[in-house]
């Protein structure tokens, strides 16, 4: 049975950030992830979690200047320090929060045909992975790296689920794996119940949203129910990660989630 975590970026936004934990756990969320817990003291995070029984799914390795338009350092030339630097960060973190799986932003590369342009940044990405990798072994934790659409972030330095899953193969680590994100599937290749089929053994982690705008699961072209029975026949245990953009209120728009446990026998998401 799929386990849903609220992602509390893009949801409960009704509420200051420190407080959409509780708010989550009362809709029935049992866990949570965000983009980033930088802006506050981890004891503090792990308090909000503690006291509201969630499980900290997931959060982001630092992205650089985030503000001024990076997503990520992973395959930027030159800022490997900085990148090794937020790598020992975001471990520190987790060492305190508990979750098991990080994700690593590729970056941006822009929209570049040069070939030998991007064979630098790609070797980059891939001795930075190899390298961070390492470090998370050490720590017990999974790290993940997601394709995602050039739509939502023009110039993303990977977009397909087959190039993530190369890079996976060609980095060799067993604790690096792919964020699948059917909302992102669905936007470049569709045929995500295909993919997922294709890929599952290495896929770390699944976030969903409704396609084309990124709303509710409940909307949209994608048929969520089917691929929620696919997940579970596939054998993922995992966390499924709720990145997605509420249309009104965060707890209105639940019933897409109540509608599925209800169909799984009432447990808890």
């Amino acid at each position: 049975m799929p386990r849903f975590a609220a992602n509390l970026s893009m949801m409960y936004n009704e509420h200051p950030f420190l407080d959409r934990f509780a708010a989550a756990a009362r809709d029935g969320f049992k866990g949570v992830e965000f983009l980033f817990p930088y802006d506050f003291e981890a004891k503090e995070l792990k308090r909000r979690l503690d006291d509201n029984g969630l499980t900290q799914a997931l959060f982001n390795a630092p992205p650089g200047d985030w503000a001024g338009g990076e997503r990520g350092l992973a395959s930027l030339p030159g800022r490997e320090a900085e990148f090794r630097d937020g790598i020992a960060r975001a471990l520190d973190y987790a060492s305190v929060l508990g979750n098991r799986k990080i994700h690593v932003m590729a970056g941006m590369f822009g929209q570049s045909d040069d070939a030998e342009r991007r064979a630098r940044h790609r070797a980059v990405y891939l001795d930075n992975l190899r390298w961070a990798a390492a470090q998370a072994a050490a720590h017990g934790i999974m790290l993940v790296i997601e394709p995602i659409n050039q739509r939502d972030m023009p110039g993303f330095f990977i977009s397909r689920q087959d190039e993530g899953q190369a890079v996976c193969a060609e980095v060799g680590a067993p604790n690096l794996k792919v964020q699948f994100d059917c909302y992102h599937c669905q936007i470049v290749e569709g045929d995500v119940a295909s993919k997922l089929r294709r890929d599952i053994a290495g896929v770390g982690h699944i976030q969903i949203a409704g396609v084309p705008e990124r709303h509710e699961p409940d909307v949209g072209e994608l048929n969520y129910p089917y691929l929620f029975d696919l997940i579970d026949m596939l054998g993922y245990d995992g966390w499924i990660g709720c990145e997605y953009r509420p249309r009104a209120g965060t707890s209105e728009g639940l019933g897409w989630l109540h509608s599925c446990l209800g169909r799984q026998g009432g447990q808890s998401a």
